[in-house]
């Protein structure tokens, strides 16, 4: 509380009428402002003078005067905070992909029931029950409309829990028996190189991809769709039948329904041949033969199906019932059967996939593509993929972009059993990852860093392992030194001389460091697997420094100009402009890359001394001449095979075995004359630098030369 004192002549003007003033005024604030200013009491006093004056005290609160703002509190400006909740606009609902019909009645905000007797009025609506899921934003739609409502398509909602709390996506259990529909079978083409596989494609779908080849050999895996002459479609997969392509050939195993074991008529049962058979044996997979080539002449049919017999596969009419047809890949011979017989064995398996649901499916292959970044080629296994889903793949993720087929054409649905070419990763999948599709990027990312941390836990461990290994042979170590050094005494413990270096000198030997850059990631990993099998590190190192899947660019550049590497670019664009300080190699078969490096690495080992034989000869009988005061011993020879040299190296054998490996001649003589050489049949007399030897009759004298020869690397990448 405060008091405010007002001073008031009371003679000249009386105390009613500023009382009346006072209390009459309409609002505390007025009053305020009236005793608040200075000016009234010179107004009164203006009235009349002052002559006798009484003091008279007013008590007013402060809290009932208002404070005036400052000149920063008129020019600020006030903020409304947003409401969280705002309120949906009336008529508009929410919608998001793979919600389920129950999600949708409480969206729109009616029963149930509602929403399942409008659905069965809606083309394409599917399974009314409650937790039946609407793959299909446009179906969805339909219903709504049908509601008298409009959407709006939003992200799917994720509880708080899960944002907060990183966790892995796994595949989806067991389908429902009265969820699954027919699909079309994957058939995996296998077999030898050479024997035919992509020829034979060619003539199934009628394009030229054999041509387009490398050499007319596979280097990646192509999975492609082939409409039959019956209607049914089915999925094919071209797997390589190079020996560099095992890991490849076996994820394509991975993926299949049926193998078409293409054999060579002229060639029959060769190792590739005997790895499909145990693939196919391992994973239960059912085989087809298919003897190619059968319009070459002198091709025995019977002995290529007795062969297949001994290594296991009981064929028709020796035991077993596995189909074995006749074709020829190359002029379309018994097509008709091999595509009959392959459509018999898919109807026999009732092969059946679940076309609702989070998508689930395997990635083929993957590539980085120069206009429209990173594909991956991709066989669905389960569910049915549209653009906009989100998915996951190992440790990368992708929202679909794109989905087009083995011609590049567009496509809008991809259902199970079918091949698709992904466009929209964020980071390249490997090949033979698992695909499954999520509700959100959100649920993506934790997916990722759940996984990440998990690389992270089991990397950490393979390094605890090889720390505690590198560890204990450090103390191994330390403690014998430490118990020498205690033996020794304190004297020599001393360190004399200066303190050795800890970094290892360079040991000499020749180097290689290569950079690999390739089409897809397959074609890397078939290299890198190669290269694993180079066992010629102590005369010449071989060292990866780099691989990746894409063009060449200017940081793989710089990475070879401070390592002096050789960048091999496997079937990928190069840098236009000339680079003369680093070296690039363009090749798109894989034995070419091969026989390139063996030359690179012959040309760094350092040459050999190779003793070559020119000449031998028999000793006949020995002589013993005085030369001087000097007894010399020459020996009576005939040349028996090549030519003797006077200036060559000779040694000496008996019996077959070496007796001496360097001598040299002081005299060469064919009768009495003095000669450089002697022919084959011609006798002669050689006196040896070297007396101290006792020669026999009968001894061999082998003359030979020294000649630097380069070394050739022993490497064998088995084929």
């Amino acid at each position: 509380m405060g008091s405010l004192k007002l001073k008031i002549n009371e003679n000249d003007v009386p105390s009613s009428k500023v009382s009346e003033d006072l209390l009459n005024t309409k609002n505390q604030q007025e009053t305020a402002l009236i005793i608040g200013n200075e000016l009234l009491y010179t107004r009164l006093s203006a009235i009349a003078p002052v002559t006798n004056i009484h003091q008279r005290q007013f008590q007013f609160s402060a809290a009932l005067c208002k404070r005036r703002k400052t000149a920063e509190e008129k020019h600020a400006i006030e903020y409304t905070p947003k409401k969280k909740n705002k309120p949906q606009m009336s008529g508009v609902v929410d919608i998001w992909r793979n919600m389920t019909v129950a999600d949708l009645a409480q969206s729109c905000q009616l029963e149930l029931e509602h929403i399942q007797e409008v659905m069965l009025y809606v083309k394409g609506a599917g399974n009314i029950d409650a937790n039946a899921r609407l793959e299909d934003p446009k179906i969805i739609k339909d219903i709504a409309a049908k509601c008298g409502l409009k959407t709006k398509i939003v992200a799917a909602p994720v509880m708080e829990e899960e944002v907060l709390k990183d966790r892995d996506v796994v595949p989806r259990p067991p389908p429902a028996p009265e969820n699954l529909k027919e699909r079309p079978p994957v058939v995996t083409v296998m077999g030898h190189v050479d024997h035919g596989k992509t020829t034979l494609l060619d003539s199934l779908r009628g394009a030229s991809v054999a041509a387009g080849e490398a050499g007319g050999i596979t280097q990646h895996i192509g999975a492609f769709t082939v409409e039959l002459d019956n209607g049914e479609k089915v999925t094919f997969l071209d797997t390589p039948g190079h020996a560099a392509f095992s890991a490849m050939r076996a994820r394509g195993a991975n993926l299949t329904d049926i193998i078409v074991l293409v054999v060579a008529a002229e060639d029959g049962v060769m190792q590739q041949t005997k790895e499909v058979l145990g693939l196919a044996k391992e994973l239960s997979v059912p085989i087809i033969v298919a003897i190619n080539k059968i319009d070459k002449p002198g091709v025995d049919i019977d002995r290529v199906k007795k062969e297949l017999s001994q290594h296991g596969l009981a064929l028709e009419g020796y035991g077993g019932d596995t189909i074995a047809v006749g074709i020829s890949a190359l002029h379309g011979t018994n097509l008709d059967e091999l595509t009959e017989a392959v459509s018999t064995q898919a109807t026999l398996m009732g092969l059946k996939g679940e076309y609702t649901g989070p998508v689930e499916g395997v990635v083929v292959e993957s590539k980085v593509d120069s206009h429209r970044g990173k594909l991956s080629t991709a066989i669905v296994s389960r569910g049915t993929l549209r653009k906009g889903a989100i998915l996951v793949s190992g440790q990368a993720w992708a929202k679909v972009r794109g989905l087009f087929d083995h011609a590049g054409q567009p496509i809008s649905v991809v259902t199970p059993g079918m091949p698709v070419e992904i466009l929209g990763w964020r980071e390249l999948p490997l090949a033979g990852d698992m695909i499954l599709e999520v509700e959100s990027e959100k649920m993506a990312n934790s997916v990722l860093r759940w996984r990440a941390n998990q690389a992270m836990k089991e990397k950490a461990l393979s390094d605890a392992e090889a720390i505690n290994l590198k560890r204990k042979e450090h103390d191994e170590q330390y403690q014998a030194e430490r118990e020498k050094a205690r033996l020794s005494g304190f004297y020599r413990r001393k360190q004399q001389g200066p303190r050795q270096k800890e970094a290892t000198p360079d040991d000499g030997k020749p180097r290689i460091n290569v950079i690999v850059k390739g089409d897809v990631h397959g074609s890397v990993e078939a290299i890198l697997d190669v290269l694993e099998t180079y066992d010629d590190n102590e005369r010449c190192r071989l060292d990866v420094i780099h691989y990746a899947v894409g063009d060449v660019n200017e940081s793989d550049l710089e990475l070879a100009r401070m390592f002096d590497a050789i960048v091999y670019a496997f079937s990928v664009n190069v840098p236009n402009k000339p680079t003369k300080d680093v070296n690039i190699r363009s090749v798109n078969i894989i034995y070419r890359l091969v026989d390139d490096l063996k030359k690179e690495i012959n040309a760094k080992l350092p040459l050999v001394d190779v003793a070559e034989e020119v000449g031998e000869a028999n000793v006949l009988q020995l002589f013993d001449i005085n030369e001087g005061r000097r007894k010399v011993t020459v020996v009576g020879c005939r040349c028996t095979k090549g030519l003797l040299k006077k200036s060559l190296k000779y040694k000496v054998k008996r019996n077959g075995e070496l007796l001496v490996d360097e001598l040299s001649l002081e005299s060469m003589r064919h009768l009495k004359n003095e000669v450089d050489s002697i022919k084959k049949d011609v006798e002669c007399g050689l006196r040896l630098d070297d007396q101290t030897i006792e020669l026999k009759v009968g001894d061999t004298i082998v003359c030979y030369q020294i000649n630097r020869v380069p070394q050739q690397t022993e490497w064998d990448p088995g084929f």
